[in-house]
């Protein structure tokens, strides 16, 4: 128990550290915009999900429930394979982070990480991010929605520091993903190319 309470100490300030430099994106909307993916679609849980968050499709609400904006908008244009991970080619988004969800139990109303997609001058919240520390974990990897995270892996730069090694699942619970709810990257999501804000990731191969 005090190993667990120590780790806990730990990612709290590691985490801490991480999101003081993170500020809210300024290309922020603070309309509420309409979700892509039809519900029907997804599982009774999935649709349970997405209910519950519903209201961080203003990305205001998220930041008034602690998400702090990592700016960049994740992109994947040619794809990538990071240890046993696969990234299809598409994108993954501008992510919001809250650090006060991070721990070694997942809840489906309370995600670590929420995603947007740029429109214009809007955020769309097209999804959400399930994340746990390795430290966090007990040695097992976690799961929710029935499926089992991602991982062990590297913290993905610039929006983590790669020392930060956990496990993660993607669910695209607003924008229809081509490949997938579950697919770490979207093919339908799109960064704005050339945007300062945008960082693509080439075609790369990690061991």
């Amino acid at each position: 128990m005090r190993q667990r309470s120590r780790n806990k100490r730990y990612l709290s300030c590691l985490l801490l550290v991480l999101s003081i430099s993170l500020v809210v994106s300024p290309r922020a909307s603070q309309g509420q915009t309409k979700p892509f993916a039809s519900p029907s679609l997804l599982s009774p849980d999935l649709q349970a999900a997405r209910l519950a968050l519903a209201k961080y499709s203003d990305p205001f609400a998220a930041v008034k429930d602690g998400y702090f904006s990592t700016l960049a908008c994740i992109d994947f244009p040619m794809g990538m394979t990071d240890g046993s991970v696969e990234y299809p080619p598409g994108a993954m988004g501008v992510h919001l982070l809250n650090p006060a969800n991070i721990g070694p139990k997942l809840d489906p109303a309370k995600p670590q990480v929420l995603i947007y997609e740029p429109v214009g001058d809007k955020l769309v919240l097209a999804g959400a991010e399930w994340f746990v520390p390795v430290q966090a974990a007990g040695g097992v990897a976690p799961s929710i929605f029935g499926q089992t995270l991602a991982g062990p892996m590297d913290g993905h730069e610039p929006i983590m520091p790669t020392s930060l090694r956990h496990y993660d699942l993607h669910v695209w619970l607003w924008k229809d993903n081509p490949r997938g709810v579950f697919t770490s990257t979207n093919a339908a999501l799109k960064c704005t190319p050339g945007a300062a804000y945008t960082v693509a990731i080439g075609a790369a191969h990690h061991h």
